[in-house]
């Protein structure tokens, strides 16, 4: 998993990195920290409110303009209004200082989860994808498709209408192992996936990556 933190203390950023040993944690101490280190490759967002350049609740507001990636306030404003502000901004939980490292990492799990696909099956006019037991159509005909597909056809489809870059594709599809991966091999599991799927929704942003079109 990959994390943000935003948080201008030090210490506590560091703190808070050490807890989620075992996940990447990159680590921010500004508004302007957050946006240079956010892409699409981050699972979770953890959020002070009252930075030095900022406001977090006006970041999470940006945020939701074009991402649901789960976000947990981590603050020290504890009034009322304060956390009601918080959710209604788009947060997914609130949780004030003083705090418990492991509280907080119990109620990121309980987040993640709750952000996780509820289904691995998709279906529409066309096509018919059940992930768990790896049975894919296309029209009413079954097609075959590797791991590699499999795993980047899920990524689309249980992202629509998210642009992902190709790093972030290369990403989740490769792994630990994604600076050994051919230059091409993404845009040849692409196109394999288009060759076998024909009229899949899927667009090529160009200088991006793709995006799996949302249906009107």
């Amino acid at each position: 998993m990959k994390f943000l933190i935003v948080e201008d203390d030090t210490a506590l950023n560091n703190g808070i990195a050490l807890s989620l040993s075992g996940d990447d944690a990159i680590q921010a101490y500004s508004i302007a920290d957050a946006e240079k280190n956010f892409d699409e490759s981050i699972d979770l967002i953890i959020l002070d409110i009252n930075l030095p350049d900022g406001n977090g609740v006006d970041f999470c507001r940006k945020i939701r303009k074009t991402s649901q990636v789960p976000i947990i306030f981590l603050t020290a404003n504890d009034m009322e209004i304060d956390i009601v502000t918080g959710l209604e901004s788009g947060a997914d939980d609130y949780i004030t200082k003083p705090f418990s490292l492991a509280v907080l990492r119990a109620r990121i799990n309980t987040v993640l989860r709750r952000k996780q696909p509820v289904s691995n099956k998709y279906e529409d006019d066309l096509f018919s994808f059940d992930f768990e037991n790896m049975l894919f159509s296309a029209n009413g005909r079954p097609v075959e498709l590797s791991k590699t597909e499999q795993k980047l056809l899920k990524i689309f489809v249980f992202n629509r209408g998210v642009t992902l870059s190709r790093d972030t594709l290369i990403d989740k599809v490769w792994g630990t192992g994604a600076e050994f991966v051919e230059e091409n091999a993404l845009s040849v599991t692409v196109k394999r996936l288009r060759q076998k799927l024909p009229g899949i929704p899927l667009k090529t942003v160009y200088g991006i990556g793709y995006v799996w079109e949302k249906q009107i």
